[in-house]
C-alpha cells in the first residue's frame, strides 16, 4: 500500500480509538505544503475538536499516542494548534518505489468503494459545426471521466446531443425549398449551416416566414413522416461530422441520447409536476415557481429588480404547448436513475447555465425527494475562451472558429516546428509527430487553466517547447524514452527490485513527487479539476529535469546506481504517459 495511504488509515483508525463516534473520512493526509515540515500532513484534527468543543492540540497529542506508523516515518511533530506533519523514513521511501517497479501499483490506488457516474459533457447542436467552445466541455469531461475510470469507478459517458428544438422548424423550411443537393453532399454542415441562416434571417423580417417554419416544426413534433425523415437524414450527417472530430480527439462516449430520446416523456413530467403541486399554470404556461425554502438570495426562483425580489420561475411548458431545456432535463436525471442507478451525475457545461442547473436540482429533489437522496447532481462550470482583444474568441472575419478548422490550424503549425526540430524526419514522421503534438497542445492548454476563469488563446504559448505545455511534457517523456533506445532495452524492467537505493538530493525529491501521483488524480476526481493533474506532471517533469542533469544514469560510476536512476527514469516516463493518458492526450517516443 502507498505509504500515504498507510498512514491515513493508521490515523483514521486512532481517532476512532479517541472518538468512536466521530466521522473519520474527513480526516486525510496530503502533502506538506513546505518540505522543511515533513512529506505529509494533515490538518483534519482541528475541525474534529471545533465540532466538539475540544482543545485541538490535546486532541492531537492523545491521536499521536495511539498512532502506530513507525515503519513509514520518523516521530510524528505536533505543530501549531493541531497540525500533525509526517516525514517518511528512506527504507519506506524505496519499498514504495520497490513495489511500482515490480508493476504493483503505479503511485495510485483504485478506489474501494467504487461509485456508478454519470458524465454528460461535450453536447453539441445537430445541424450546426462544433465550434472552438466545444473544446472546453470535452477536453474537460473526457479528462474527468478518464481519472474517475483510473481510480476503479463504474463511469457512463453520455453525449446529450441538440437534436430537437424550435431551429429544425426553420431547418425544415429551409430543406424543403432551397436545399443544394450537390453542396450537401460535399459539406452537409456547410449547406445546413446555409439553410438555417438564410431562413432565420427571413423570420427575423417577416412574420410568415416564421409562421411557416413554426407549422414545420409542429409537424415534425405530431410525427409527420416527411419531416420526420428529413430530421433523421439532417442528424445522421451531423453524427457523421461529430463522429469525425471525435476521432482525432481521441473522445468515445458510452451513449449518445439526444434531447429527441426524451419526447415520448416530457409531457408526462409536467402533468406529474402539476399533480404534485410543484409547477402551476401562468400565463398559458407552465412553470415551477419558488417555494420559499430558501433564503431570496439563495434562492434561483427569483431576482432582485429595483430592491424588490419577484419570481424567476423555471419555464416547463410554454404557452403555446411546447416544452423547453428544463422539461427535458428533468426526464433525462430520472431516465438516468432508473436505468443506470448513478450515485453522482456530472455536467460539464459552460458557466453562463449555471442558474438553469441550479433550478433543475431544485425542482428535481422537489419533484422526486426519494431518488433525489440517492444522487449527487453537479454542475462542472467553465468559463470562456478569450481573443488577444479580450472578446470571445473569434476568426478575423468575426465568425466563431469552427473546431475542424481550429484542428487543422494546430497540425499545421505543429508540423512547421517539427520539421524546423527534426529536419532529417521522413515526411510522414514528421506529420504523425505533428498530428500528435497540435492536438495535445490545443487539449492541454485548455485543461491547464483553472477551469471556471477565461484564458487567452495563444498558438505561441500553447505550442512552446518551454514553459507548462503540453509539447514540453511529451518532449520530457520522449527525452525519457531515449535513455532506453540508448541502451537498446527500450521496455525495460527491473530484474532485482533492491536495486532501487536513493542518496541524492535530487533522486529523493523526484522519488517523492512521483509517491504523490495518486493524490493528483484524487484531486482532479474530487474537484473536478484536470489542472490539478496539468500541474503535477509539468512539476513531475521539472523535478526530473533536475534529477538528469544533476545525477548520472547511463555514466554513473557503480552499476547499482545506474540501475538505480535507471528505474527512476522508467517510473517517471510511465507516470508521465498514465497522466497524459488522463487528460486525453498521446505520447510519443520520439520527437
Amino acid at each position: 500500500m502507498l505509504p500515504y495511504l498507510s498512514i491515513q488509515l493508521r490515523l483514521q483508525a486512532a481517532v476512532r480509538a479517541i472518538l468512536p463516534e466521530a466521522d473519520v473520512t474527513a480526516v486525510l493526509v496530503r502533502p506538506c505544503p513546505d518540505p522543511k515540515f515533513g512529506d505529509y500532513q494533515s490538518n483534519a484534527l482541528m475541525a474534529v475538536a471545533k465540532a466538539r468543543k475540544m482543545n485541538p492540540r490535546q486532541l492531537a497529542t492523545e491521536v499521536v499516542a495511539k498512532l502506530e506508523v513507525a515503519e513509514w516515518c520518523e516521530p510524528v511533530e505536533i505543530a501549531g494548534a493541531g497540525f500533525l506533519n509526517f516525514r517518511l523514513k528512506p527504507t519506506a521511501l524505496d519499498a514504495a518505489l520497490q513495489s511500482a517497479a515490480r508493476g504493483e501499483h503505479l503511485f495510485f490506488a483504485r478506489t474501494a468503494q467504487p461509485r456508478t457516474i454519470v458524465v454528460d459533457f461535450s453536447s453539441p447542436n445537430v445541424a450546426k459545426p462544433m465550434h472552438v467552445g466545444h473544446i472546453r466541455s470535452t477536453g474537460i469531461g473526457d479528462a474527468l471521466q478518464r481519472s474517475l475510470r483510473l481510480l476503479g469507478h463504474h463511469v457512463i459517458t453520455d453525449n446529450h446531443i441538440g437534436d430537437w428544438g424550435t431551429a429544425f422548424g426553420k431547418l425544415l423550411l429551409g430543406w424543403k425549398q432551397i436545399l443544394d443537393r450537390p453542396a450537401l453532399a460535399r459539406d452537409a454542415i456547410a449547406e445546413l449551416e446555409r439553410l438555417y441562416k438564410i431562413i432565420n434571417t427571413e423570420c427575423d423580417t417577416n412574420p410568415a416566414r416564421l409562421e411557416e417554419a413554426k407549422q414545420e416544426l409542429v409537424k415534425l413534433q405530431a410525427g409527420d413522416p416527411e419531416n420526420l425523415a428529413i430530421w433523421q437524414e439532417m442528424t445522421v450527417l451531423s453524427q457523421k461530422q461529430f463522429d469525425t472530430i471525435y476521432s482525432r480527439l481521441g473522445v468515445k462516449f458510452d451513449h449518445t441520447l439526444g434531447e429527441s430520446f426524451y419526447n415520448p416523456w416530457l409531457n408526462d413530467v409536467v402533468v406529474d409536476l402539476l399533480r404534485r403541486g410543484i409547477a402551476r399554470e401562468s400565463a398559458g404556461a407552465v412553470a415551477v415557481f419558488s417555494d420559499g425554502s430558501l433564503p431570496p438570495k439563495e434562492d434561483p426562483f427569483l431576482v432582485n429588480r429595483d430592491g424588490e425580489w419577484i419570481p424567476d420561475p423555471a419555464l416547463v411548458r410554454k404557452s403555446d404547448g411546447g416544452f423547453n431545456y428544463t422539461t427535458t432535463d428533468l426526464a433525462t436525471v430520472d431516465y438516468r436513475l432508473k436505468t443506470w442507478s448513478p450515485q453522482e451525475i456530472i455536467y460539464v457545461v459552460d458557466d453562463r447555465q449555471g442558474p438553469h442547473f441550479k433550478k433543475l436540482f431544485l425542482a428535481f429533489a422537489r419533484w422526486q425527494p426519494d431518488a433525489a437522496k440517492t444522487v449527487k447532481l453537479v454542475h462542472v462550470g467553465f468559463g470562456k475562451i478569450m481573443g488577444d482583444d479580450g472578446k470571445p474568441f473569434k476568426t478575423r472575419s468575426g465568425d466563431t472558429v469552427k473546431l475542424g478548422d481550429l484542428l487543422d490550424e494546430a497540425e499545421e503549425r505543429s508540423l512547421k516546428l517539427v520539421t524546423e526540430k527534426n529536419p532529417d524526419l521522413s515526411p510522414e514522421r514528421c506529420r504523425e509527430i505533428a498530428r500528435v503534438v497540435g492536438l495535445a497542445a490545443v487539449k492541454y492548454a485548455d485543461l491547464l487553466p483553472n477551469r471556471q476563469s477565461d484564458y487567452v488563446f495563444s498558438w505561441d504559448k500553447m505550442l512552446a517547447f518551454t514553459g507548462n505545455t503540453a509539447p514540453y511534457l511529451l518532449y520530457a517523456y520522449s527525452r525519457i524514452r531515449s535513455i532506453f533506445r540508448k541502451l537498446e532495452q527500450p521496455d525495460f524492467s527491473i530484474a532485482h527490485p533492491e536495486v532501487i537505493h536513493l542518496l541524492a538530493p535530487e533522486e529523493l525529491v523526484l522519488a517523492k513527487h512521483l509517491l504523490n501521483f495518486g493524490l493528483a488524480l484524487e484531486g482532479v476526481a474530487d474537484e473536478y479539476r484536470p489542472n490539478f493533474l496539468c500541474n503535477y506532471l509539468y512539476e513531475l517533469a521539472g523535478k526530473f529535469t533536475s534529477f538528469y542533469e544533476n545525477c548520472p544514469v547511463l555514466k554513473a560510476e557503480a552499476t547499482a546506481t545506474r540501475d538505480s536512476r535507471l528505474a527512476l527514469c522508467h517510473l517517471t516516463a510511465t507516470v508521465l504517459k498514465q497522466g497524459l493518458a488522463a487528460l486525453g492526450i498521446e505520447t510519443i517516443e520520439q520527437m
